[in-house]
């Protein structure tokens, strides 16, 4: 019995945690777009928030996972950190918007 609720809470961090990945990814996009500053830096924030509240939660659920599933786990989130810091990379080559350096 306590193992099937660990593992209906697990389901719902994971769930948690994604919907909140999903968030932060909108936000980054939105601040990305956006040509105001100060609403830029705002969105940023607010996305930095998301990644700290999905890093607690992902902590909670590697803590209740077996060692087996932790190691999995683990490569798993590196594979996407690593594509996430490529694609960053790829985004962040030029430090001037593109109408700044096309004149």
């Amino acid at each position: 019995m306590q193992n099937k609720k660990n593992q209906s809470n697990v389901g719902q961090m994971i769930q948690r945690c994604h919907k909140w990945r999903q968030k932060r990814k909108q936000l980054i996009d939105q601040a990305r777009q956006t040509a105001d500053e100060i609403e830029r830096e705002r969105l940023l924030q607010t996305a930095e928030h998301y990644g700290r509240m999905v890093n607690t939660e992902q902590g909670k659920i590697d803590s209740t996972r077996d060692p087996k599933e932790k190691a999995a786990a683990v490569a798993e989130q590196q594979a996407g950190e690593a594509a996430e810091t490529s694609e960053q990379t790829e985004e962040d080559e030029s430090p001037f918007p593109d109408f700044i350096t096309n004149l």
